[in-house]
């Protein structure tokens, strides 16, 4: 991280306490700082990722503030596979022979890079998509959950002061690399969640022209 850009304050994990089961709930609670949050909210590339990542207190709360999104007929659809320390390095060495397998031909330096792919922040969560057969849920809204999932993840790494990025890449698909990621059948992955320490500042970038998208009734 620059030497001139402090390290944005954690919020106290308290402050993320959830609900208990039953709990009354505010229906509606309007904060002009959420609003501000949501219009401000800016992914940054990988490579724009540090360390420190979240640690495992903090990790624990991301998820289960990420699980909290909408879920017709509270199936969970969804689970999540976490990629820190080590790990990272061991599944890279299944995503370069994953490469090499599709291109036999690949020389040295690429293999590297493909190797070094979990390696570019400090934290990987894999979010998969794990639909339930139900007759009252199409498997497309349980899809569709799963990347609720990926997306409430992003807004609360961003409010705990964490940078990330929500990103699949050709490994996201690959059989062997969902095999070591212990995916099971009817199982997808839904995305990879890279989760740091912002290096640089986020900018904006140019936002679709609402007219050209919203049709009114």
């Amino acid at each position: 991280m620059d030497a001139d850009r402090p390290a944005t304050p954690r919020p106290p994990l308290d402050a993320t306490a959830t609900p208990a089961d039953g709990d009354r709930l505010d229906a509606a609670p309007a904060s002009a700082e959420v609003l501000r949050f949501l219009a401000r909210r800016r992914s940054l590339p990988v490579r724009s990722l540090g360390e420190p990542g979240p640690d495992a207190a903090e990790l624990d709360r991301l998820l289960a503030l990420a699980a909290r999104v909408p879920d017709h007929g509270k199936l969970a659809p969804w689970r999540f596979v976490v990629i820190a320390g080590e790990a990272r390095a061991r599944v890279g060495a299944t995503i370069a022979e994953a490469f090499l397998a599709r291109q036999p031909d690949a020389q040295p330096p690429s293999l590297e890079a493909e190797r070094g792919r979990l390696l570019r922040a400090p934290t990987v969560v894999a979010v998969v998509s794990a639909p339930v057969l139900n007759p009252k849920v199409p498997e497309w809204e349980q899809v569709l959950s799963a990347g609720a999932v990926c997306h409430q993840l992003l807004l609360a790494a961003n409010a705990m002061g964490f940078a990330a990025q929500w990103i699949t890449e050709w490994y996201g698909y690959d059989h062997r690399v969902l095999a070591a990621l212990g995916l099971g059948g009817g199982e997808r992955l839904a995305g990879f969640v890279y989760l740091g320490t912002a290096r640089d500042a986020a900018e904006e970038r140019a936002r679709p022209d609402l007219a050209a998208k919203v049709t009114r009734l």
